[in-house]
């Protein structure tokens, strides 16, 4: 191994001690979901923002809220309603008739981690006023632009079983999203320990472990994780197998994809391969690591057509067979 890769390797077995401390510290609170709370801190170290989708119970809420008080980082929740307006969430211009002039009112979106709480039960022109701050970090109010603070991550959540009242999100607004995770039921025996320790009526207090100054270093250093050339073409492999699944022996894929990642998909993979390198305590990207996270960034990223839908089967199922088929480096 090269020198300088033996370097940045022994730096970020050092860097992710305190990401352990942080998993230890959301654990006081909640049970199981480790994928869910592995994800959240690779959203947190590679700058990009999750979508989760799962029944409701499963502590998606309390998990992000759990990871802000770890994280001392300024937290609001959002829930979306038919009846919410984009002033509702960026802000609006606030008329004083006193002095003639207009003020601004910042919204609910300057923070640090928002909850965007059943994000498709809004409609969409409250979605297209988060693309501006998902995308550019900012917010147009009137004619001034405001920066949004720094970190910000966009959590947002939806319920798969209830669709009555609820509108589909954007494809614009969801390729946004570095990752769209699935969220399930915890096994009999954390469901257990999640009945013992919430049925006391003691509040479980999580004491910060981590200010946003370390964070902002930490993602410094995951810029310097190396990702060799190969593994580069295994990742491009990969989205470009969504688009022309024939050029990899996958004709059969062909009548299924109705629109294959777009160029995105190849940015956010090698970001989210290397926060799950630096999780792993590694400054270096291998090959399992874009297989470990490949699934939540391609998911919500690959269209299926009617066909596909007709023979039941989904973006889930598309991905996996590219990812099975496609040659590993």
């Amino acid at each position: 191994m090269d020198s300088s890769i033996q370097e940045v390797n022994a730096k970020i077995r050092d860097a992710s001690a305190p990401l352990k401390d942080l998993t230890r510290e959301i654990g006081k609170v909640i049970v199981g979901q480790q994928y869910l709370v592995d994800r959240l801190l690779m959203a947190l170290l590679a700058d990009g923002h999750i979508l989760i989708e799962g029944v409701p119970g499963l502590a998606k809420t309390l998990s992000v809220r759990t990871l802000s008080q770890a994280i001392e980082a300024h937290f609001q929740r959002i829930q979306f309603t038919p009846d919410l307006l984009p002033a509702d969430v960026v802000g609006t211009l606030v008329y004083n008739p006193k002095d003639g002039n207009f003020s601004t009112k910042k919204g609910p979106i300057f923070t640090n981690i928002i909850l965007a709480d059943e994000i498709n039960r809004a409609p969409s022109k409250v979605q297209s006023a988060l693309l501006e701050a998902m995308q550019e970090r900012q917010v147009t109010i009137g004619n001034e632009t405001f920066p949004l603070p720094v970190p910000f991550l966009v959590l947002a959540t939806q319920n798969p079983i209830e669709q009555e009242g609820t509108y589909p999100l954007p494809e614009a607004q969801v390729d946004r999203f570095m990752l769209k995770l699935v969220v399930t039921y915890p096994n009999k025996k954390e469901e257990k320990e999640i009945l013992e320790r919430m049925s006391t009526g003691r509040a479980i207090k999580v004491s910060p472990v981590m200010n946003l100054n370390k964070i902002m270093e930490l993602r410094q250093l995951m810029n310097q994780i190396y990702i060799d050339d190969k593994v580069k073409d295994y990742i491009l492999d990969l989205v470009f197998a969504t688009r022309n699944p024939q050029d990899y022996k996958l004709e059969e894929l062909k009548p299924l994809i109705s629109y294959g990642a777009s160029p995105r998909a190849s940015i956010m993979l090698t970001l989210a391969s290397k926060a799950h390198a630096f999780l792993q305590g590694r400054g270096y990207v291998t090959p399992d690591d874009v297989k470990q996270i490949g699934m939540d960034v391609l998911r919500h990223r690959v269209l299926i057509t009617y066909e596909a839908e007709a023979e039941d089967m989904t973006s889930d199922d598309v991905v996996k067979k590219i990812f099975d088929q496609v040659e590993v480096p």
